[in-house]
């Protein structure tokens, strides 16, 4: 069989260590784990066989926006607002919220207030 297929100008090669396919359609993903993939080369057209149980997905569940982390302010920061006002954490940490972490800017939101 390999020979005849190989007169014809058809090659297959099992591709190893494949961990996960994933195909996509507008509204579905079909991700397959540990799955059996055979390239299969014929007169320079390759065709892919995947074998393997598909887990089903919804697309929409899945492209849903994350909301985006709150940025963290540095210790360091809020201390320093702090002993240059006089304010309490809380105050300071806002401050440092509205001025995107700038420590000089929240020191001076603070003080205009």
């Amino acid at each position: 069989m390999k020979q005849a297929m190989k007169r014809l100008g058809i090659s297959t090669e099992e591709l190893k260590g494949v961990e996960e396919v994933i195909i996509r359609t507008k509204s579905k993903e079909y991700v397959l784990t540990d799955a059996a993939v055979t390239l299969m080369d014929m007169q320079g057209q390759k065709t892919f066989q995947v074998v393997g149980e598909a887990v089903i997905r919804d697309r929409q569940e899945i492209s849903a926006p994350a909301q985006p982390a709150e940025p963290s302010v540095p210790e360091e920061d809020v201390q320093l607002v702090m002993g240059q006002t006089g304010c309490d954490r809380e105050r300071a940490v806002k401050a440092l919220k509205a001025s995107g972490g700038q420590p000089a800017e929240a020191i001076l939101i603070i003080m205009s207030s």
